[in-house]
């Protein structure tokens, strides 16, 4: 299958084309440039930005996609609220973007299969407790609602018969995948280890640091992506929880990452604030209906890739 993979640079774009070239498909990536990233070896590029909706129509015009992993997308929530109109344009201006682009084409080509990396921000933070798709989604950040709003226009058009459609509401992504790891200091494990290197004084734990989230590791996100792709149904528009369906806390985080280093992670303790206290996915739709578990997604294995790729 020729796949094209918007964001195929980045994060879990990078450990998406491994997984897709491993299972033998041609994989073209749609990149507006970055200077610190290279694409695995076989794999094509396109340059182009996911706003450029010209550029964008251009690239799917001159290719005969079966396949679309559209994972293009800015994602750091508090920065949501200081450049909401940078996400809105980017994440659901994109998307349209890009599913206009296949509309064009539509009476020329067989429907493609389109896989859309969405994020559990769509749920919010008003949630405690287990997190599962038929939940209505609560975004409390420009970021979450950007993430919904698409997702609503790839659930529209795929109603069309136009394409078929599968959402994977990625949770809290970790690790590392051939050396690529996350670099992203708005989240917690690099800050980590940013303490444990020198490169910040601490790290602050609101509390205790006993709030649990989900983590995943990136690897398993990426194989989501894989049985997605090959799920989809055209008319239909399915959405599924990727995690690794349990909860760790900062504070385990922080015990697991000294246990990986052999070193102390200095800390900081802020008062506790009003934050849910549970968060983790029900991943029991993922499993049923896409065959995918989570393999690789224990703290421990999670942190020492992290830390391997961190160093």
């Amino acid at each position: 299958m020729r796949v094209l993979v918007t964001g195929g640079l980045g994060y879990l774009g990078h450990a998406t084309m491994l997984e897709l070239q491993a299972a033998g498909h041609d994989v073209v990536v749609m990149t507006r440039g970055r200077a610190d990233a290279k694409p695995p070896a076989g794999a094509e590029l396109a340059e182009g930005d996911i706003r450029d909706r010209k550029r964008v129509a251009e690239i799917v015009k001159a290719e005969q996609f079966e396949g679309v992993c559209h994972l293009a997308a800015v994602a750091q929530g508090r920065e949501s609220f200081a450049d909401p109109l940078t996400y809105w344009d980017v994440n659901t201006a994109g998307t349209l973007n890009l599913l206009m682009a296949l509309d064009a084409v539509k009476h020329d080509r067989p429907p493609a299969r389109f896989v859309f990396a969405s994020s559990h921000v769509v749920y919010g933070a008003n949630y405690d407790g287990a997190l599962s798709e038929d939940l209505a989604p609560r975004p409390n950040s420009p970021y979450g609602a950007s993430k919904a709003a698409a997702e609503d226009l790839v659930r529209a058009y795929a109603a069309t018969g136009a394409i078929g459609a599968v959402t994977l509401r990625c949770f809290n992504l970790a690790g590392a995948v051939d050396g690529h790891g996350d670099i992203d200091t708005a989240r917690i494990i690099p800050n980590v280890f940013r303490a444990i290197t020198g490169q910040l004084e601490h790290v602050t734990l609101n509390g205790t640091g006993s709030a649990v989230r989900d983590f995943v590791h990136v690897r398993d996100a990426a194989s989501a992506v894989l049985s997605a792709l090959n799920a989809t149904r055209v008319g239909e528009s399915r959405t599924y929880n990727i995690a690794s369906g349990h909860g760790v806390s900062v504070a385990e985080i922080i015990e697991a990452a000294q246990m990986a280093s052999g070193r102390a992670v200095p800390v900081r303790r802020n008062p506790p604030q009003p934050e849910a206290q549970h968060l983790v996915a029900d991943v029991t739709l993922a499993a049923r209906d896409l065959g995918w578990t989570p393999r690789h997604s224990a703290l421990d294995e999670i942190i020492a890739d992290a830390w391997n790729a961190w160093t």
